[in-house]
């Protein structure tokens, strides 16, 4: 995550990014993650409260009628700046074992303000994969347009369908955390298209969850101006 103001340690912790180990539980290797034990409505937690950075998850892939998710290695970003390296490394377990979050972090050039344009996860997604699949899809209106919007849930419904997890650079407002704008980086492994709802792995905490269930439009209002690798 990277922030609009300069903080301190203090101000840190309280950000979402940099994660808050008191309230965490530490794993030693990928606990198993159930998905759907608590339905896919938005605002549905699926994983709170591990946070400790580094923590692992094993999330098993889901297939209903209705519900699509992803089998991923999730793990906590390690350091409050690799919320981009991690969100690539989930993205990248969905199909290989992936590098390291400080090997990726090398990859794509992160630094203490965080990894500059989703460009580059898109480069270092392609460069893993080897199939070219990614694509850098820019979203600069605020609210973005209905034909923003509609490309979006086509690449979600299409990249999940098609095993490949997509990374998000979102843009949260004040109240996440309070009197902060955050820009941080998220993965979409799964949706529901009924409930309309899109499953995040989420390398930090969205109101204390690392790993849940956001309605599409939410996903859509916090995406511009920046974009998505998809």
């Amino acid at each position: 995550m990277r922030r609009r103001f300069a903080a301190t340690a203090v101000a840190l912790a309280a950000a979402g990014c940099l994660l808050a180990p008191g309230a965490a539980q530490a794993a030693t290797g990928p606990g198993p993650v159930a998905v759907l034990e608590h339905g896919s409505a938005a605002g549905t937690a699926v994983v709170s409260g591990m946070n400790e950075p580094g923590t692992r998850l094993h999330a098993d892939a889901v297939r209903t009628r209705t519900v699509r998710t992803l089998e991923v290695d999730y793990q906590v970003q390690e350091t409050g700046y690799w919320c981009g390296p991690a969100a690539t490394r989930i993205a990248l377990s969905a199909r290989l074992a992936p590098p390291s979050q400080t090997a990726l972090a090398a990859e794509l050039g992160t630094h203490t303000g965080g990894t500059d344009h989703i460009s580059q996860v898109t480069r270092v997604l392609n460069a893993h994969v080897g199939t070219g699949w990614y694509e850098t899809k820019e979203m600069p209106n605020d609210p973005p347009t209905q034909a923003q919007k509609d490309l979006l849930w086509r690449d979600v419904v299409l990249d999940i369908d098609n095993n490949y997890p997509l990374v998000t650079n979102i843009v949260a407002p004040p109240g996440y955390p309070p009197g902060e704008t955050i820009y941080h980086y998220f993965t979409v492994i799964g949706y529901d298209d009924v409930n309309r709802t899109v499953l995040i792995a989420d390398p930090a905490s969205f109101g204390g969850n690392q790993i849940y269930w956001l309605s599409f439009d939410q996903l859509a209002s916090l995406i511009p101006p920046k974009g998505y690798a998809a």
